[in-house]
C-alpha cells in the first residue's frame, strides 16, 4: 500500500528525531512538524497498525524495523533528489532541498532506482548526509561538531545539521565546501566564535556556524 505525503512526512521526522534505543516522544513530533500533540497520538496509533512503531499511551514511541525502514526510504528519495540536482543539473546545494522536498513523495521505484544508477551509486548525499540503500540500510559516520574541537586541530568539514538557504550560503561566502581542509587557529573565549584556516586564508565562524557544521579527523 502507497504511502500518503503525510504519512511520509512523519516517518522523515521519525528518521531524525528516533534516539539511540529506537524512541522517539510524541511531543518530540509535534514540536517537529509544528502539528498539535492529538493529531501526532491519531497518526501514531494508525502507524501501530502499521507496525512501523510500538505505541503505548504515556510512553515514548518506539520505531520498529520496519518503521525504521520505510522512514529511510523517504529520505532515500530526498537525498538522491538532491545529489541528482547538484550533479546533473548543476544547482547548488544551496538551492535543491525545497525541490527534493516535493519530489521525494514521487511513488515509482523506477524512478529513484534510475536516479540512483545514473548516479553511479552515490553514498552521501550534496550536504554530506549519507543515503540509505534500498533496503533502508545506512552507513554509520564518525563524525563531530567542529564546536567540540579545539585551537591547532586539523580536520576535514564533512557534513552539515541544518541544510536552509541562509546557512549554505553563508558558507558559500566562506568558501568552506564538503571534504575541505580546515585548520583551528583561535577560538574566542567570550562568544565561541572560531577562527579557522582554509587554504592559507583566515575565515571567523560563529558559535551557531560551528554547531551545525560536522568534521572528521
Amino acid at each position: 500500500m502507497k504511502t500518503t505525503l503525510t504519512e511520509e512526512n512523519y516517518l522523515k521526522a521519525l528518521f531524525h528525531l528516533v534516539d539511540n534505543e529506537g524512541k522517539v516522544t510524541i511531543n518530540e513530533l509535534s514540536k517537529f512538524l509544528n502539528v498539535k500533540m492529538p493529531s501526532v497520538n491519531n497518526m501514531m496509533k494508525k502507524f501501530a497498525e502499521k507496525k512501523w512503531v510500538i505505541y503505548e499511551t504515556y510512553k515514548p514511541l518506539i520505531v520498529t524495523e520496519n518503521g525504521r525502514r520505510e522512514a529511510a526510504l523517504v529520505v532515500r528519495k530526498h537525498r538522491l533528489t538532491e545529489m541528482f540536482l547538484v550533479k546533473k543539473m548543476n544547482f547548488g546545494w544551496e538551492n535543491v532541498h525545497e525541490i527534493a522536498e516535493q519530489l521525494e513523495h514521487v511513488h515509482s521505484q523506477i524512478f529513484f532506482d534510475k536516479m540512483d544508477e545514473i548516479l553511479d551509486h552515490p553514498k552521501f548525499d550534496p550536504h554530506g548526509e549519507p543515503i540509505p540503500d534500498k533496503d533502508g540500510n545506512i552507513i554509520a559516520q564518525d563524525l563531530q561538531k567542529l564546536s567540540s574541537c579545539g585551537e591547532g586541530e586539523m580536520v576535514v568539514f564533512a557534513s552539515v545539521t541544518l541544510s536552509d538557504d541562509a546557512f549554505l550560503t553563508y558558507l558559500n561566502d566562506r568558501k568552506l565546501l564538503l571534504n575541505t581542509k580546515v585548520k583551528i587557529i583561535k577560538i574566542e573565549s567570550f562568544d565561541k566564535s572560531m577562527t579557522i584556516e582554509i587554504d592559507g586564508k583566515k575565515e571567523i565562524l560563529s558559535k551557531k556556524a560551528t554547531e551545525k557544521i560536522l568534521v572528521k579527523k
